[in-house]
């Protein structure tokens, strides 16, 4: 049985048969690796066994969790376009009203708790829209010049001063550059230790001012390389038939490995202009989970609590961001930071508590609160919320 037939005890009663179930565990897995990515930023540098934590959070999961969230994202635009066409509806003003929506979510984020990503998702999934007909060919060398966009700029750019500032003049802009990006991060930093919420929303709106205008965010970077990646993926059916796609999911799981060795342990000179990134063995994990759940598909089943989790992927993600806000910043408990042997005992209480509540929530009701919220926006009207009282075999 392929991992996304219907099994004869279907795991998710009461949803819609075309719903891609590895698709919600895996997004349930980057949630996880989200929360264990931002308690170790509150961590300690203790050195022995706690140092080895550390580094393997660093290696294995940092920005490793958010990639996997990025090329869910554009699986998820393919999957909106398939089932718009079938229906026979357009999808362009559907679609910029929903990532509108998104940038409000993203905007009350970062200025409420100061996570920059959804902000960065709504924008970047606009060219979406406009190259989705593209061929696979154009797609992939659309990600990998976005791929290597940031570093290709700096180059550009640091070329261009010397040749015309002179090498002294050059470093010099360059340094006052790096100073001014420091006092912003610095005068966040100090805004968050102190105890008035509203004087760190405010400088959280300064910092956003800043953030937002900064040439690296006008360049599509590895967040449009994995959307174009998700794609493809929905395009081609790699996420329904892992199986037939077997070849080209361990090529990129190779890939992704070779480029996570790569840019861990040789020099930047071989990167490649940021084409081989440790961000990438996203790939890896992704493609692993696909022919486990291909092979095994009891196993879904068995993941089906992380599973609720991903179905509420938006509430959970807004609700972790709150809790990590509200535990460490001068406002709320202003927790210090902890050892690192904590970290991963603090993600499984506050996962465990996501997937109790995305399972109580979904027993009784259609979407998570943010997901009914994102939708009802969207088609400018409330959306059904409580489910039938009927169950789907």
């Amino acid at each position: 049985m392929s991992a996304f037939q219907q099994p004869k005890a279907h795991p998710y009663p009461m949803v819609p048969a075309e719903r891609i179930h590895t698709l919600d565990v895996l997004r349930g897995m980057a949630l996880l690796g989200m929360i264990l990515v931002h308690f170790h930023i509150h961590s300690l540098e203790l050195g022995g066994v706690d140092d080895l934590v550390r580094t393997a959070i660093w290696r294995l999961v940092e920005t490793k969790s958010h990639g996997i969230f990025a090329l869910l994202f554009g699986a998820g635009f393919a999957l909106q376009l398939r089932r718009a066409e079938a229906r026979g509806a357009p999808l362009g003003w559907l679609y910029l009203r929903r990532l509108a929506v998104l940038a409000l979510f993203g905007f009350a984020a970062h200025a409420l708790f100061g996570f920059n990503v959804l902000l960065s998702y709504a924008v970047w999934g606009v060219p979406l829209l406009l190259i989705r007909r593209w061929s696979t060919g154009a797609l992939i060398a659309t990600a990998i010049l976005s791929a290597i966009s940031m570093a290709l700029y700096s180059l550009i750019t640091e070329t261009y001063s010397t040749a015309t500032l002179g090498a002294d003049a050059a470093d010099a802009a360059m340094q006052a550059r790096q100073e001014t990006r420091m006092q912003v991060n610095e005068a966040l930093k100090a805004a968050a230790a102190q105890s008035d919420y509203s004087q760190l929303v405010a400088a959280r709106l300064r910092h956003m001012a800043w953030f937002y205008t900064q040439p690296f965010f006008f360049l599509p970077g590895p967040t449009m390389a994995l959307f174009i990646a998700g794609l493809l993926a929905v395009r081609h059916r790699i996420f329904e038939q892992p199986l037939a796609h077997r070849r080209t999911i361990l090529a990129m799981m190779a890939f992704g490995l070779i480029s996570w060795l790569a840019a861990n342990w040789l020099p930047p000179v071989f990167w490649l202009l940021g084409l081989l990134r440790d961000q990438w063995l996203a790939f890896t994990y992704i493609g692993a989970v696909l022919l486990l759940l291909a092979r095994f598909p009891l196993w879904i089943e068995r993941l089906w609590p992380i599973g609720q989790v991903g179905r509420m992927a938006l509430t959970n993600y807004l609700l972790q961001i709150a809790v990590l806000d509200l535990l460490f910043s001068g406002y709320g408990l202003h927790l210090p930071e902890i050892r690192p042997l904590a970290v991963p005992l603090a993600t499984a209480l506050l996962f465990g508590a996501e997937m109790a509540m995305s399972a109580a929530w979904l027993a009784r009701f259609r979407f998570g609160p943010a997901e009914w919220a994102w939708r009802s926006l969207t088609y400018g009207q409330a959306q059904p919320m409580r489910r039938r009282a009927t169950v789907i075999q």
